[in-house]
């Protein structure tokens, strides 16, 4: 019942060409490892819901991602997020873009979305 984020996105090659193979750096958790190369995305499970029924058991859940892409520029960050978005709209709706900034600490532009993708069981 884990969402397939990974690997919708790690077989689509427009993202692996930005965000690189062995690993494609794309972290659960909302966490990347410290130093990782620009650019990157963290994804994280906001929340969960069975899609529960009158008459039977829920045969799938909706899982809410919140997804954020780091870049050295904002050109970069928003070419990422447009990857990322053609590779997951077919198998989940994209619901809110979350607007851009930029990271006080690093320099790193942010740009990101949240996704409602619903996973059979």
């Amino acid at each position: 019942m884990t969402v397939p984020i990974f690997q919708v996105c790690a077989a689509d090659p427009a993202v692996t060409a930005l965000l690189g193979t062995g690993p494609v750096r794309l972290f659960p958790f909302g966490n990347a490892p410290q130093g990782v190369q620009l650019p990157y995305c963290v994804w994280q499970t906001i929340t969960g819901v069975p899609e529960n029924y009158m008459d039977c058991p829920p045969d799938m859940d909706r899982h809410a991602l919140q997804v954020d892409v780091y870049a050295a520029t904002g050109a970069q960050a928003r070419q990422v997020v447009q990857a990322l978005r053609a590779a997951i709209e077919p198998h989940a709706h994209i619901v809110s873009l979350n607007g851009e900034s930029t990271e006080p600490s690093t320099g790193h532009r942010r740009s990101g979305f949240d996704v409602d993708w619903f996973v059979t069981r």
